[in-house]
């Protein structure tokens, strides 16, 4: 399944890469969030796929909610529009899949499109105040993560869920809208008792930050919205009351990785780009505050699905946690 909006040549060369596919029978379903530069028609026209289409943007989240209703397979394999998948990654992932009912969710290797022989993610870590993102991310590529292993959740990007897991537990959390909603539907699923394998042969090549752009203030809006709206959900109490101080140590790390000129800051630069990003994270803040009673209530729905205590919740979150240096 493929959620697109506005990026034609992208999603050419990602439904490109889908044809190519061996090893496995599936049907490809396009998501269409209103595009205007024809993406749909091409879809059509050129692969022949099921498209589904939205007069307008109605987000990563909604669009794959619509695409998993649609599907009819056991599993459902998410590729985003600016990634381009090798012709075995779809039964990599199945293998992965197979032969394990606990297993409701697999990783890929995800590769960073512009420079293959560098890591964009093979799963997911997270820092203890919400934050996350790929494993390995910017990393070599040296055939350190060529081994199947469980990880803590895959990237949307590139990844497959069971069908009946999604059932049970329920799909993307639409207020997400995108960004982090990947992790929320993670760490609920692991709640609920379900493990995710990663498989390294499962290769996706993805362009990095091509939705809204790593300089989008908007994007840094939703992930930090994103990072508190999870927290809020699904982290233990014991986490969540220490939330401010892992974000102010997160913040701290961040100024210093400016300083080197590495991390996100790098994307605003100077003074103007310092507020910038600044406004951006106070905007993200507020809007979760106005969210927050919302979230708190569909806490207490979690108790339907849970498997995991919260103690083992924890354990799962600093098992897998970023460092200091890495989240900045």
């Amino acid at each position: 399944m493929v959620v697109n909006w506005n990026r034609r040549e992208l999603l050419r060369a990602c439904l490109a890469s889908l044809a190519r596919q061996t090893g496995v029978e599936f049907e490809t379903i396009v998501v269409d969030n209103g595009s205007a530069d024809g993406s749909a028609e091409m879809a059509e026209r050129e692969f022949g796929r099921r498209v589904i289409r939205n007069t307008e943007n109605r987000g990563f989240c909604a669009a794959n909610n619509q695409g998993i209703a649609a599907a009819r397979g056991e599993f459902i394999a998410l590729l985003n529009n600016d990634a381009e998948a090798e012709p075995g990654w779809l039964a990599a992932l199945l293998r992965a899949c197979s032969g394990r009912a606990d297993v409701g969710m697999a990783a890929s290797k995800v590769l960073v499109w512009e420079d293959p022989g560098r890591i964009d993610k093979v799963g997911h870590l997270i820092f203890p105040d919400g934050q996350n993102r790929g494993r390995g991310s910017g990393t070599e590529d040296r055939g350190q993560y060529d081994r199947e292993e469980e990880v803590l959740w895959p990237d949307g990007c590139a990844a497959m869920y069971r069908k009946e897991m999604l059932e049970r537990i329920g799909g993307f959390d639409e207020e997400f809208f995108a960004y982090g909603d990947d992790a929320e539907l993670g760490l609920r699923a692991r709640i609920a008792g379900w493990k995710c394998v990663y498989t390294p042969q499962a290769v996706v090549r993805h362009h990095r930050g091509s939705t809204l752009g790593k300089d989008s203030v908007r994007r840094l809006e939703l992930i930090e919205r994103n990072r508190l709206l999870l927290a809020l959900k699904l982290f233990p109490w014991s986490l969540l009351w220490l939330n401010p101080v892992y974000f102010a140590a997160r913040v701290v790390a961040g100024f210093a990785a400016a300083r080197r000129g590495e991390g996100d800051t790098a994307h605003f630069p100077g003074l103007r780009g310092k507020w910038a990003m600044a406004g951006a994270l106070i905007r993200g803040d507020l809007e979760a505050l106005r969210l927050a009673p919302r979230m708190l209530r569909k806490r207490a729905d979690i108790r339907r699905i849970r498997r995991l205590t919260p103690g083992e919740v924890r354990r799962l979150i600093l098992s897998h946690r970023l460092s200091l240096r890495e989240v900045a």
